[in-house]
């Protein structure tokens, strides 16, 4: 099976997304790690990906996409073995999708189902306003319904540098969620056509989301 699974910044993708792979036994498919791994590993890819990043231009999807096609690939040879793959955030634009598409026909497969985890916009600006990063760590916390045990201390390490990032301001963040909204429109179109899309909630606990999507994946 390969699914999509779409949601603005603050519904809880990235955890969720973790969650739910490893339930499923799929392979968890982000752009910014495979970007990170082909470069690290220095393919031919990797090292073209990294030209245009090097002077901060965006990727070509044909890169990406052929990125993708290679983590397919690996997925299907993995041991143990896999049952598909979860893109995370992936394709972000119709063109992605129709190259994704393509490239999945080229090998045999096709995506099976589209999650789309949404939640109200003022509970998504809520959860990212209140959100600090351990400096030293990376650990993520929110100070309104995740703090750390103690006011300004990074539970994992001690530190006591944290921090905003500086999008993660209510300005800055409803801009983006209107550039989300722009983008999957379309997107979600696309795929309704074929009766693939599924909605979840992402304003209720993480169990409960976890459930839900869980649900709409089997």
């Amino acid at each position: 099976m390969n699914a999509i699974l779409l949601g603005p910044q603050g519904v809880g993708k990235g955890t969720q997304g973790e969650i739910v792979a490893e339930r499923l036994c799929l392979a968890l498919v982000g752009t910014g790690a495979l970007l990170r791994a082909a470069i690290a590993a220095g393919t031919p890819l990797g090292r073209e990906a990294r030209t245009y990043m090097d002077r901060g231009a965006l990727v070509p999807d044909d890169i990406v996409l052929g990125m993708v096609v290679e983590k397919l690939g690996q997925i299907a040879a993995a041991e143990p073995p896999l049952h598909g793959a979860l893109f995370d955030g992936f394709p972000r634009t119709l063109p992605q999708a129709e190259g994704l598409d393509a490239a999945l026909c080229g090998i045999g497969q096709q995506i099976d189902r589209v999650i789309n985890l949404d939640a109200p916009r003022p509970v998504l600006i809520e959860r990212v306003t209140g959100r600090v990063t351990c400096a030293r760590c990376g650990t993520i916390y929110n100070l309104r319904t995740n703090p750390p045990k103690v006011a300004g201390v990074c539970d994992v390490c001690g530190s006591t540098d944290l921090r905003q990032r500086a999008d993660d301001t209510e300005e800055a963040l409803r801009e983006r969620l209107r550039l989300y909204d722009e983008q999957t429109q379309p997107l979600l179109d696309y795929y309704r056509v074929r009766g693939i899309v599924r909605e979840v909630n992402g304003d209720a606990p993480i169990d409960q989301v976890t459930a839900d999507l869980l649900a709409a994946l089997e």
